[in-house]
């Protein structure tokens, strides 16, 4: 009988923010630990919540806890080649009946490296089972520790790396009212001054390594100019002038700057 291969989410960096069921299932003496690195010479920030939990991994020198690496990278080939030699890493481990633990930050299903190694073991080995553990990712952490809610209402919310650019981050701010926007740092000064051009900057808040000991706040982002930040550096930014159109069977039509009226019984009923 096979192992079962876990993604288990650790949350963003406190380890109060880690599931009784991440937490379980690192307790267990008889699992494999496995945490990405992104070079040789790199930590792993996976490894540091679990320590920071009081939790220390199986013994290295007998094979039951090792680093995967994972390189920061968009080449295709380099990244099929890593994702490859991490499952053939753990793919025995698994096919001699042991339950491998794969330690992610913030949510497993959530722009994470436990999707490509589960995509390519299962595909190297279909009857191996696996399970995410879910669990609480950065932007929801972020919001908590800034006092204000992702979303209300009928809120609309993208996610969404801002490699992508300033170009779609601005036609995105006309379509949802909250931006979470990971991944932020080879674009900051260009996003801060879109942000200062449409007015927002009082709307826009950043957020450095959540959760952890050296967790930062700006709410003033016009301080961060030129400045080197941590990979694991988020925006959030809420729209209010944005356009809402009509909405459909059930809810009220709303215009900006205009509270909704009560649902009514007869509206709740055509739900």
């Amino acid at each position: 009988m096979t192992g079962t291969l876990f993604g288990v989410s650790l949350g963003p960096g406190d380890p109060e923010l880690m599931t009784r069921r991440a937490f379980a299932l690192l307790q267990r003496p008889d699992t494999v630990w496995t945490w990405p690195i992104r070079s040789g010479k790199s930590e792993s920030y996976a490894l540091a919540i679990a320590s920071r939990a009081g939790l220390v991994p199986p013994a290295a020198s007998q094979g039951l806890s090792q680093a995967l690496l994972f390189p920061m990278t968009h080449d295709g080939e380099k990244l099929g080649r890593a994702w490859l030699r991490a499952a053939e890493a753990v793919l025995p481990l698994l096919q001699a009946g042991r339950d491998v633990l794969f330690l992610v930050e913030g949510d497993a299903s959530t722009y994470a490296t436990f999707g490509h190694l589960a995509q390519t073991v299962k595909a190297m080995a279909p009857e191996v089972a696996v399970e995410i553990v879910p669990g609480v990712p950065s932007f929801i952490a972020s919001c908590a520790e800034l006092g204000q809610p992702l979303a209300e209402q009928d809120d609309t919310v993208a996610i969404v790396p801002a490699a992508y650019g300033v170009d779609l981050v601005e036609r995105l701010l006309d379509d949802f009212d909250t931006l979470v926007l990971m991944k932020v740092k080879p674009l900051l000064d260009e996003l801060i001054a879109l942000f200062e051009r449409r007015g927002l900057l009082d709307r826009v808040c950043f957020v450095e390594k959540a959760g952890a000991p050296e967790e930062r706040v700006v709410r003033d982002i016009t301080t961060l100019r030129g400045e080197k930040v941590n990979y694991l550096s988020l925006l959030i930014v809420q729209n209010p002038l944005r356009q809402r159109g009509e909405r459909i069977k059930g809810c009220k039509k709303k215009t900006s700057g205009t509270a909704p009226a009560p649902i009514t019984e007869e509206e709740m009923a055509d739900d």
